[in-house]
């Protein structure tokens, strides 16, 4: 194993064996995570994992080559140099493939790591969780188990070098409760309901917020009944609006667009939402979960407007896919730890906020549904076409109040439409464990399939 400061040395020491007019590309990284259940206030498991490795991309003559070690020892890196250049003679020649070059613009100064973490104990880690679950057996009478009630932790560093003339590194802390919890009404018929609480170190999080959270999603749900089916405004729960914008989001990736399978290819300065929706893609935000200094390409990362007022403004791209668009790099590379060569996509998603609170909100729409959960979001929804069809359960606004519960049923509509017929953006953003923030959203016409 290597010390930290090795990595960009690492990295470096393999892009210096470059031959001829090969690009190399060496990604290297580590990470240490810890992931603490607990249950019947005891632990029900605990794991501490620590991986590390390093990816190498070889280019010659439009054809790629990748491999990688889970080592940084000399041996499996040099092996894993071997195995991606013997990998690029097979490969089929593409000539817009090709790696990120500098672009000067500067790196945001973001400080994503809470050094807390390293000197915040297991023991103190499992106090959470276990106070978490206290929390959530005592918070309300009809909280009848708890599914789960979590902790985890994770320390991530990372670096890169190029022939191009990249030698960056960069490092995140994250951590975070999570919590499901079961109510069950006098029938013995249960819903769950989930909470988070997530944070760059352990000592901002908080257990009573996730608990709290857990508990109002599980006991409102109860009672629960199918239904009529009909057109009606719902709004999105916040972790649903986070789901849906992830969906959104694969749709504005340069690469679906080169490849025809973007509903929103060809569009670019139509109208395709309405006028409240401003879509933003930032990772330079350090409020965001998945911040992150640099892209997996190497180039600072940087805010990228998708939708403004309503309008299509652009897709994000990485190096190749903006080569065959005839672009340039929104610094939208995305890799999946050393394992992976750099994809493209969104990094951090959310909404500008609208001026309503969530009870504002709920008063202006009127009636319709708060819609607290989905079920199957991604195998019934199709970003190509648009088709939108989820399972999901919620709560009926009426006269601008929550009113009963609502189960079984299904919300149907388009993408294109969802996004066209919104009607109100809360001010409500939420933070969530995932490379999209949440917030309440009304969209008008939606079908409701019940009784």
């Amino acid at each position: 194993m290597t010390d930290s400061n090795s990595l960009l040395a690492t990295a470096q020491r393999v892009v210096a064996r470059a031959r001829g007019d090969e690009q190399i590309e060496a990604y290297a990284a580590r990470s240490k995570s810890t992931e603490i259940r607990a249950h019947n206030g005891d632990v029900e498991s605990l794991s501490s994992a620590e991986s590390f490795g390093i990816g190498v991309r070889v280019l010659v003559e439009g054809r790629q080559g990748f491999a990688y070690a889970g080592s940084l020892e000399s041996a499996a890196v040099d092996e894993a140099l071997v195995a991606a250049r013997d990998n690029a003679e097979f490969a089929t020649v593409d000539p817009d493939l090709v790696m990120a070059q500098p672009d000067g613009v500067a790196a945001a100064e973001l400080d994503l790591v809470d050094p807390s973490l390293g000197s915040f104990d297991v023991a103190r880690k499992i106090e959470l969780a276990i106070d978490l679950e206290a929390r959530l057996r005592s918070i309300d009478e009809h909280i009848s188990g708890v599914e789960s009630s979590d902790y985890f932790d994770v320390f991530g560093e990372a670096a890169l070098a190029s022939t191009a003339g990249f030698a960056i590194e960069s490092a995140a802390t994250r951590a975070g409760l999570t919590a499901y919890a079961l109510a069950a009404d006098s029938d013995g018929i249960t819903q769950t309901g989930f909470g988070w609480s997530v944070s760059r170190g352990p000592g901002e999080l908080d257990p009573g917020t996730a608990a709290a959270a857990a508990a109002e999603r599980a006991t409102r749900l109860l009672g629960a009944t199918k239904p009529q089916t009909g057109r009606t405004t719902v709004v999105l729960d916040p972790f649903v609006t986070a789901m849906f914008l992830g969906i959104v989001g694969s749709t504005f990736s340069g690469e679906a667009v080169n490849k025809g399978r973007s509903l929103f290819a060809d569009r670019v300065g139509d109208e395709i939402a309405a006028d409240l929706i401003t879509l933003i893609d930032d990772p330079t935000d350090p409020a965001a979960y998945s911040a992150s200094v640099f892209d997996g390409e190497g180039l600072a990362s940087r805010r990228n407007v998708l939708i403004d007022g309503g309008r299509l403004v652009g897709f994000v791209h990485n190096a190749s896919s903006a080569a065959r668009a005839g672009v340039t790099s929104t610094a939208s590379a995305i890799r999946g730890g050393h394992t992976s060569i750099p994809a493209v996509g969104c990094r951090a998603l959310g909404l500008v906020p609208g001026d309503l609170d969530r009870d504002e909100l709920y008063r202006s729409v009127g009636d319709g549904i708060v819609i607290q959960s989905v079920a199957g979001l991604h195998s019934g929804v199709n970003p190509v076409s648009g088709d939108f069809s989820t399972g999901a359960e919620g709560v009926r606004i009426r006269d601008g109040e929550l009113a009963e519960p609502l189960r079984e049923f299904t919300i149907g509509s388009t993408l294109q439409r969802m996004l066209l017929d919104t009607v109100a953006v809360g001010s409500d953003v939420e933070l969530m464990p995932m490379s999209a923030s949440g917030l309440s959203l009304a969209i008008a016409g939606v079908t409701v399939s019940g009784q």
